[in-house]
């Protein structure tokens, strides 16, 4: 089966690219090695997957339709997993169009080769962040979402509607999942894991936005791409009638399209989360403590039951463990 992932050389891409070639899928990889954070480090991950012999890769932008829809009609996929975006909850702050770009007018794209290719189904990426100002946890698909705190939010949220008008219109299989603060090893230099890691091996302060009164759902990079493999499967069809769908399922009663939260369903102090990383280092971080940032939450907690019902797979790696997998990783990337 050959699979087109958008963001192959981005930290989820790639790892479940690495993941679906080692499983025997053919997978194209298409990415704009864009420089939001260092390029190096995308290339580094694009050069371990042009290894596998199934592996094959084409850069350009999303924006750019005319090559994208080349490349798709040249690999003839039958799965599209849509990862690529414009990330990062802070940045959005600062260069919002971005954000329209890449990731409104760049998912139009994917969905339109989507449609005309006919695949038997199309994934893509969303986030907990479209639960915006949501206090009721865990967050469960089958409440609504429309308070976004940032335009990041927003365009994710964007994104599932034009997924779900495209799937009613067209009759396109499709699955929006909700990321719940992914982190492991060759993850992005802007994800706080990796900035507190760094800071403490240089001996500078780390930030801590809210004093430290923060909760997140941490989500290990391998246990949500294997999540995303077994959705591979989960092809959701349109129902006959609201009678047909089954119960916690918030399949579409008017098209063949769900939401599925992944995430770890472990509500974590951020507090917690850095003395785990204290211990892993076997030193103290400078704290920095600090008010919350614009467009932040207090706190993300994912109900993962429908995930489970779909595919019988529940995350379930402790922060602690996938910590130190970090940490090893990174004092092995820092000094090669």
């Amino acid at each position: 089966m050959k699979i087109l992932i958008t963001g192959t050389a981005g930290f989820i891409g790639f790892h479940l690219a690495k993941l679906l070639l080692t499983e025997g899928f053919r997978v194209h990889g298409y990415d704009g090695l864009t420089d939001y954070y260092d390029v190096n480090l995308k290339r580094r991950r694009h050069a371990m997957l042009l290894q596998n012999e199934g592996f094959s890769m084409t850069e350009g932008m999303l924006e750019d339709q005319r090559l994208f829809d080349s490349v798709a009609d040249e690999f003839a996929p039958d799965i599209i997993v849509h990862l690529a975006a414009q990330a990062g909850v802070r940045y959005s702050l600062e260069n919002p169009k971005a954000y329209l770009n890449a990731n409104v007018i760049g998912t139009f794209h994917v969905m339109e080769a989507a449609r005309r290719l006919k695949v038997k189904h199309l994934l893509m990426a969303s986030t907990s962040s479209v639960y915006g100002a949501n206090d009721e946890m865990p967050f469960s698909e089958m409440e609504k979402a429309d308070t976004q705190l940032t335009i990041y939010a927003a365009t994710k949220k964007a994104n599932e509607s034009m997924a779900h008008a495209y799937a009613h219109l067209w009759n396109l299989p499709t699955t929006m999942f909700r990321f719940f603060t992914v982190y492991g090893p060759w993850g992005r230099p802007d994800l706080a894991l990796y900035k507190f890691v760094d800071a403490m091996l240089d001996d500078r302060p780390i930030d801590i936005y809210n004093h430290g009164d923060m909760y997140r759902d941490f989500t290990y990079v391998d246990d949500l791409v294997r999540a995303i493999m077994l959705l591979m499967s989960a092809v959701p069809e349109r129902p006959a009638s609201k009678d047909d769908i089954a119960e916690g399922d918030n399949l579409s009663p008017v098209a063949p399209y769900r939401v599925v939260n992944i995430g770890n369903s472990e509500k974590v102090r951020l507090l917690d989360f850095i003395e785990a990383i204290e211990d892993s280092l076997g030193m103290k971080a400078k704290r920095n403590y600090m008010p919350m940032q614009t467009g932040d939450v207090p706190a993300t907690w994912a109900d993962a039951s429908l995930l489970s019902q779909l595919t019988g797979y529940r995350p379930e790696t402790d922060f602690r463990v996938g910590i130190d997998r970090f940490v090893k990783w990174f004092v092995e990337y820092r000094n090669a």
